[in-house]
């Protein structure tokens, strides 16, 4: 178990939706420091955070900023992105886009926060996934949640003898500027941050945020048709 009251965090896509939620909760909860990242830090508008530049895919914006953060014990990866290109049709690096962001930018990270995490006596990582991770929605973007659904469960395993716990985040849709052209009920982004730091709190190995989460991931031992209701005609 970890306490976010007095711990150090650095939270990833800190300035909009979900991670501007979860930095909102972080205090709330008494975190002594928040570092929330954005590629344009002037857009983190929260009055105690420490605004920090990242680029997740950007080797040398990663290493700049785990410089600054030397005190970070735990580390949310939050930053994502789609654009929700066709496997057939669009350009292959429209493709390559979402995994670049969504599996390699969180992995980037991980591994320049590892040995700070460990050096500052051990903490936490967790991982934003989707619902997506078990749901193919004909996209490279649910693909990208699968593979790094994957890349939690071995990191997991791996940092767990170092001192380090790692929760995978799952959830469907949350009411953010990425789903604003859905038309589907959506989760409010406090609710998902509030499960997420209670997931960490409660060494939960996973968070599942939402009914829908919990429904799919129920069937994922049955026929695929319990999932794809088009495969039934």
């Amino acid at each position: 178990m970890t306490a976010i009251k007095g711990a150090h965090v650095l939270v990833t896509g800190g300035s909009r939706g979900i991670g501007r939620a979860l930095v909102e909760e972080l205090y709330a909860r008494g975190a002594g420091k928040v570092y929330a990242t954005a590629r344009d830090p002037r857009t983190v508008t929260h009055p105690g955070a420490v605004p920090l530049a990242l680029e997740a895919t950007d080797p040398a914006s990663v290493a700049a900023a785990a410089e600054r953060a030397q005190d970070v014990t735990v580390l949310i990866n939050n930053a994502g992105a789609s654009v929700r290109a066709s496997y057939l049709n669009s350009p292959m690096e429209e493709v390559r886009r979402d995994l670049e962001t969504n599996f390699y930018g969180p992995l980037l990270v991980t591994r320049a926060f590892v040995p700070i995490i460990e050096r500052n006596g051990g903490g936490h990582i967790l991982n934003a996934h989707s619902v997506l991770s078990w749901l193919a929605d004909g996209t490279p973007y649910g693909a990208s949640k699968a593979a790094l659904w994957s890349q939690t469960n071995s990191l997991r395993l791996e940092l767990r003898p170092r001192g380090i716990a790692v929760t995978g985040l799952h959830m469907a849709y949350v009411d953010t500027d990425m789903t604003s052209g859905v038309d589907a009920p959506k989760a409010d982004p406090r609710d998902i941050a509030v499960a997420a730091l209670d997931g960490i709190e409660a060494g939960a190995h996973e968070v599942l945020a939402d009914d829908t989460t919990r429904w799919v991931k129920s069937q994922l031992s049955a026929d695929l048709d319990a999932l794809y209701a088009q495969l039934k005609h």
